[in-house]
């Protein structure tokens, strides 16, 4: 063989060395950071002067931040739950399961993602590399024994969606480093993505089809069933509806406007959920329901311009006191 060879050779070589890693690290799920943004908008909300150019910069370090710690979240995730994945259809061709990593090389990268991921956030603001290291934290209490949520029925959910209110926080503290964003938000962020998840769990028992071998690929599939599964989801939303509303009734009446396009989504995503061999277990592919997204877009965009309009109609029919918020358009 010639040299050239042997260096050509040797290059694929470590292509496909590190094409795994990469794969553990699953940058292809980054745009579920795209929730840090709705912190940033919040902030906007209740300081307008913060609409500026300078923002920019912060808030793209906070994402970038976050993505790596979520990276680093995937990694352990996978590098743990590789026994378990084998017995999953779909998961045992991860690159964990299918004996493709060192798990030494897995655990550095593990380790050298969150600290990279944490520090940027850190080099914005203290809160914001704080969140960042809460972030990481709830990936060892989700995935590393003895804790391991991911195995107690209904934690399992309420530990993993707890990402949300994080990211609202880091997105909240890209911009702002002297105060909190509301708790009833937060709350109501954490609820509703417990309701994704939990819809995520569903979709996954329903693939499996067998309740032993759900039961060999997550252990809390053992207490769980299709009947449970939907009452959980029901919970989730009426709690973060509940929380959504007070929200709303204490900081901005206009989102109320809003409220019949959020629960058209939900039911959307509920239906989906409900299909067979549903695309929500797997929710990065979801951009192949185009009408799907096309409607999360329509309500993401009225929800952001009901943030900053001021109907002061609604406040009579209503009796609520107006906002201390500046609004940035008043509609008479």
């Amino acid at each position: 063989m010639s040299s050239a060879e042997t260096r050509s050779k040797g290059r694929s070589g470590v292509r496909l060395g590190l094409q795994p890693y990469l794969q553990m690290a699953r940058p292809d799920h980054w745009f579920k950071n795209i929730f840090v943004l709705p912190g940033a908008v919040l902030a906007v909300f209740f300081q307008p002067e913060l609409a500026r150019r300078e923002s920019l910069l912060p808030l793209i370090l906070v994402l970038v931040a976050t993505s790596l710690v979520a990276s680093s979240n995937y990694v352990i995730n996978e590098l743990l739950d590789a026994p378990s994945d084998r017995e999953h259809p779909v998961k045992r061709h991860r690159p964990a399961a299918s004996g493709l990593v060192r798990p030494a090389a897995a655990y550095l990268l593990w380790l050298l993602l969150a600290i990279l991921g944490i520090s940027l956030a850190w080099s914005v603001t203290v809160y914001a590399g704080l969140a960042a290291a809460a972030l990481w934290i709830m990936g060892i209490i989700y995935n590393i024994p003895p804790l391991r949520s991911k195995e107690i029925p209904y934690l399992d959910v309420i530990s993993e969606s707890i990402n949300n209110p994080i990211r609202l926080l880091l997105g909240w503290f890209a911009l702002i480093d002297n105060s909190f964003p509301p708790v009833s938000l937060a709350i109501a962020y954490w609820m509703i993505g417990a309701f994704f998840m939990a819809i995520k769990r569903f979709a996954e028992y329903r693939r499996i089809g067998d309740a032993a071998a759900a039961g060999r690929y997550r252990k809390s599939f053992v207490h769980y069933d299709e009947d449970r599964l939907l009452g959980s989801l029901f919970f989730f939303a009426m709690v973060g509806a509940l929380f959504t509303g007070v929200f709303i009734v204490r900081y901005h009446l206009e989102l109320i406007l809003a409220i019949p396009l959020v629960a058209g989504f939900l039911t959307w995503y509920l239906r989906i959920g409900l299909q067979d061999d549903s695309p929500v277990q797997h929710p990065e592919q979801l951009y192949r329901e185009w009408h799907f997204v096309s409607y999360a877009l329509l309500c993401a965009a009225v929800f952001l311009a009901l943030m900053f309009t001021h109907v002061p109609v609604l406040y009579d029919w209503f009796n609520v006191e107006l906002s201390k918020a500046s609004p940035l358009w008043t509609l008479e």
